[in-house]
């Protein structure tokens, strides 16, 4: 009896170990305030939003700004709206995604419940028809859920580093196991545990005794020299209470969450899309550092053989923060709306 009674006091001790805590939900009794301007999304939850540029009324261009790991509503794409936005008519809109900044954390998020969520945001916001989209780093998943599932709302698409799946279906093994091989034994174990044990995942990120992400806590186990000097710029400049927003209610909503859809099992391999500008109507572009050691360039080349259709810009000696590359962001904005690649 008491055998039973320690591996039940056991079994207990481990479940609630691997359970993540409860999210702060912002506006609720004990949660963060919400500050920002905020929609009602379908299915009654509220997602956060900011907006820049010139009014959308008066906008020719409609443009959509996903947000990467830990980001959020405040840090996406910077562009300059003197330089750019003015000039060129364009109305910009950037989000927090589920469970980041003011959003309400969604415990169901999937590829496709992103790509509704923004389609969503965009009609709550009357947006129009058709809109561009820009995605950054992880927040590149929600991008191929939207060529995936709404491509007949997109006007263009462009994609930074976007993070890419071992496990896409369509990547030959020695390519997966090659690029694997180019992140930490910390960044591969958390891989893994996010992919084939996603109820440990919690758990992993916050125990002690084995090597973590070195991505997640901050410290890259190696980067290009630029990335270095731009991650130590940002520490320097960008308000710690904006940093702390992304992920003020709780980690494992926001990132831990990220991390099970990016590296979980896909409903589609990317390499199968089908291009929904054929008639010439648009494009969409992916952009990638040749030295970027978060996002394997391996994988991205894959895409490039994989989906011809899709314009591929490979940027020599450089790694994986391009939305804080001066003068890239508008570089970028320019190809994607007018065709025009300044560089």
């Amino acid at each position: 009896m008491i055998l039973w009674l320690i591996l039940a006091a056991v079994i207990s001790w481990i479940y609630l170990t691997i359970q993540p805590p409860r999210p702060r939900i912002c506006g609720s009794p004990h949660g963060p305030p919400v500050t920002a301007p905020r929609v009602r999304l379908r299915d009654g939850r509220h997602m956060a939003y900011k907006e820049s540029g010139v009014p959308k009324d008066k906008a020719k261009y409609k443009v959509i700004a996903v947000h990467g790991y830990g980001g959020s509503r405040h840090e996406c794409f910077p562009v300059s709206e003197v330089a750019l936005l003015t000039e060129s008519s364009v109305y910009l809109l950037s989000f927090d995604r589920a469970g980041y900044g003011q959003s309400d954390p969604f415990p169901k998020r999937t590829i496709k419940s992103d790509a509704l969520d923004i389609e969503d945001l965009a009609d709550q916001l009357e947006l129009g028809k058709k809109f561009y989209l820009v995605a950054v780093s992880i927040g590149g998943y929600s991008a191929w859920g939207c060529l995936k599932y709404i491509p007949h709302r997109l006007a263009g698409v462009a994609m930074l580093a976007p993070v890419t799946n071992f496990w896409w279906s369509g990547i030959p093994a020695e390519e997966a196991r090659r690029a694997m091989n180019t992140q930490s034994i910390g960044d591969r174990l958390a891989l893994r545990v996010a992919h084939y044990a996603p109820w440990l995942l919690h758990w992993w990120m916050t125990q002690q005794w084995f090597p973590k992400s070195s991505t997640v806590e901050g410290s890259p186990s190696h980067e290009n020299e630029m990335d270095r000097e731009i991650r130590a710029k940002l520490e320097r400049e960008i308000d710690p209470k904006i940093k702390q927003e992304a992920s003020q209610q709780g980690v494992f909503e926001c990132m831990h969450r990220d991390m099970l859809i990016e590296f979980g099992t896909w409903e589609f391999d990317p390499g199968d899309l089908e291009n929904p500008f054929e008639g010439g109507d648009g494009s969409v572009h992916i952009w990638q550092g040749s030295e970027d050691y978060l996002v394997p360039v391996i994988l991205q080349r894959y895409i490039h053989r994989r989906l011809p259709w899709v314009c591929y810009h490979e940027l020599p000696h450089t790694g994986h923060a391009l939305n804080r590359i001066e003068g890239l962001p508008e570089r970028i904005l320019k190809t994607l709306l007018l065709g025009e690649d300044t560089g």
